[in-house]
Order: structure tokens, then C-alpha cells, then sequence
């Protein structure tokens, strides 16, 4: 492939099919280098590796987003996301209650709150 720098938001203007092809492109190159790395040769092929596997990497993380921000358009109304589109926050944060939950009274305190209202007193000034 090119020997250029490979631009991450250059990628992200293309389609994914056209993603698709080109990633197929870098994965056939990478497996002809391992080939070559096997069969014995330079040091310049063998340091293509790296750099084709640096740019497999970025074309599945731009496909990934790219997916990923589809769904997220296509489920915008929806009453739940799927688990791995939610917010990660912290262990903590996700299980505690939400406010409605919080909000919500047993009979018993609804019960107590009915027949033992708060006592208004008439304090002098």
C-alpha cells in the first residue's frame, strides 16, 4: 500500500463498504509480508508489518464508530440502548436507584405520613 501516513479523518469521510475493500486490501498485504518474513526477507518488508497491522487497527476502529453511531442513530427514541452503547460510568453510579425509585414511598409511609401529619405550631415573634 502507500507508504504515506495513513489520516484517521480521512477515513472517516468514506463509506464502509469502501472501508471494507481497503481493509481487505491491508489484511492480504500483512499475510504476503508474513510470508516473506518466513521465506527470509529485508528489514524494510519487515518493518511494513507493523505499520500495516497499526493500519488494519484503525480502519476496524473507524468501521466500529461508524457502526456504532448508525445504531445509536437508529435507536435514538428507543425506551433502552443495547448494553455496550450505555454510558460506562462506574459500577456504583449504574446500579444505584434512579430518582423515580428514590421518590417512592412504602403503604406503611404513606400510611404514617396520612395519619400523623406534620404539627404546625404558632411560634411568638
Amino acid at each position: 500500500m502507500a507508504d504515506k501516513k495513513l489520516r484517521v479523518f480521512k477515513l472517516r469521510e468514506k463509506s464502509i463498504d469502501d472501508l471494507n475493500k481497503e481493509l481487505e486490501k491491508h489484511k492480504d498485504e500483512l499475510a504476503a509480508l508474513r510470508i516473506n518474513k518466513v521465506a527470509g526477507g529485508n528489514a524494510a518488508k519487515l518493518a511494513k508489518i507493523r505499520v500495516n497491522r497499526k493500519a488494519i487497527a484503525k480502519y476496524l476502529t473507524v468501521v466500529h464508530q461508524k457502526r456504532r453511531n448508525d445504531i445509536r442513530g437508529q435507536l435514538k427514541n428507543a425506551r433502552r440502548l443495547p448494553l455496550d452503547l450505555r454510558p460506562k460510568l462506574t459500577r456504583a453510579i449504574r446500579q444505584r436507584l434512579t430518582k423515580f425509585e428514590r421518590r417512592q414511598k412504602t403503604t406503611r409511609d404513606l400510611k404514617r405520613e396520612q395519619n400523623f401529619p406534620l404539627r404546625k405550631y404558632a411560634l411568638r415573634a
